[in-house]
């Protein structure tokens, strides 16, 4: 099983687009080896941030994003995480690194790689879509 957490600026850009994002949005669904961990923190900023006006020039986003919400929540594992820690350069993005630290993720992927002033978080790969692509091509 490879566990992972997904960044919310990936979540955004797999309704935007069909790169990279995408390709690991769909193989959640549809690789039963890959498991997405959330965390209810992790899960509301999702719906805040998929919920913004600026979205709604894209059409049928609203409509998808609030699938692609249900259908995560109900593919992934979801953690509560315990320590709070102050560790990334965006105060934001602390609550992915929370998650990492319970559930031991193998990977955290984000589109803000410079946010997370380290390249692993004790067991978890901080890395791009792209570079996640490459490494999940080879371990499928």
């Amino acid at each position: 099983m490879t566990k992972i957490i997904v960044d919310t600026n990936v979540v955004v850009s797999s309704l935007i687009s069909r790169s990279y994002p995408y390709r690991i949005v769909q193989s959640i669904f549809s690789d039963k080896n890959l498991v997405l961990c959330l965390s209810n923190e992790v899960l509301y900023e999702y719906k805040c941030v998929l919920a913004r006006d600026k979205f709604a020039r894209y059409p049928g986003f609203t409509v998808e994003s609030e699938k692609l919400i249900a259908n995560l929540y109900s593919f992934a594992k979801i953690y509560n995480p315990i320590i709070k820690l102050e560790i990334a350069n965006d105060v934001d993005d602390n609550k992915f690194l929370e998650l990492a630290d319970i559930s031991e993720s193998d990977y955290l992927i984000t589109g803000n790689i410079n946010d997370f002033p380290m390249e692993n978080y004790k067991t978890t790969t901080i890395l791009t879509p792209k570079d996640f692509w490459d490494v999940y091509s080879l371990i499928r």
